[in-house]
């Protein structure tokens, strides 16, 4: 049987409640909050994607909005908050909390998947949540954004990134080179940087699927 999906409002302690899908499988070995990138929402038919895999795998998954409708119909005239990591890293921090408080995923190791500038906001969060966050995953992201949050990331780190998205793959790779913890790049070959090529996105997330089965193999949840 499917697990059901919950809608979830996350508080983020500055007047914003950002709406959210949560679904847990019984028995979850884990939990992972997805952060998608500029331009996108919780509908993001490839994070949806790569949720479902990971679901398969016994992993509960929190799909939400880092913006409000307001600053979504702002940012899409003006591009205001974007690139506004900070901002995007404290709404994760949020989802964070909120996960670690929830009764069916309390207790869980707790994973972040990020695509774009998502992947800046998954490191900052991780390095503000160090007790909590257990394992990171970026899709095509833009870790170099995460700044000095880099320096203090504890968590295991998977960059995934296409083998033509050269750009995006040369600051990933600068970008590990300067994370202290644990951290592997996975180039998937043929890709660009939306894993639009037929297969790339399956290759994404059988990789992120097994970080994050490992994170929850190797960490037992506090």
């Amino acid at each position: 049987m499917l697990p059901e999906t919950e809608t979830a409002r996350i508080a983020t302690g500055a007047g914003a409640v950002l709406p959210g899908d949560l679904t847990v499988p019984e028995g979850a070995r884990g939990a992972v909050a997805f952060a998608h990138g500029s331009g996108s929402s919780r509908h993001s038919p490839r994070n949806r994607a790569v949720a479902g895999v990971l679901r398969d795998a016994g992993l509960g998954t929190l799909l939400f909005d880092l913006l409000t409708e307001d600053e979504e119909r702002t940012d899409a005239v003006t591009a205001a908050h974007r690139f506004d990591i900070p901002l995007l890293g404290r709404r994760l921090v949020a989802a964070v909390d909120w996960l670690a408080a929830h009764p069916s995923t309390a207790g869980l190791p707790i994973g972040l998947f990020g695509a774009s500038t998502g992947a800046a906001a998954a490191l900052v969060a991780a390095a503000q949540r160090p007790e909590r966050v257990r394992a990171v995953v970026s899709r095509g992201g833009r870790p170099d954004l995460a700044g000095d949050a880099l320096d203090r990331v504890d968590a295991p780190v998977l960059l995934i990134v296409g083998g033509e998205d050269r750009e995006v793959l040369r600051l990933n790779e600068q970008a590990a080179a300067r994370l202290a913890a644990p951290c592997a790049v996975h180039v998937v070959p043929g890709a660009t940087h939306l894993f639009e090529e037929p297969g790339t996105l399956d290759q994404a997330a059988a990789a992120a699927r097994d970080w994050f089965v490992r994170m929850s193999r190797e960490t037992a949840p506090r």
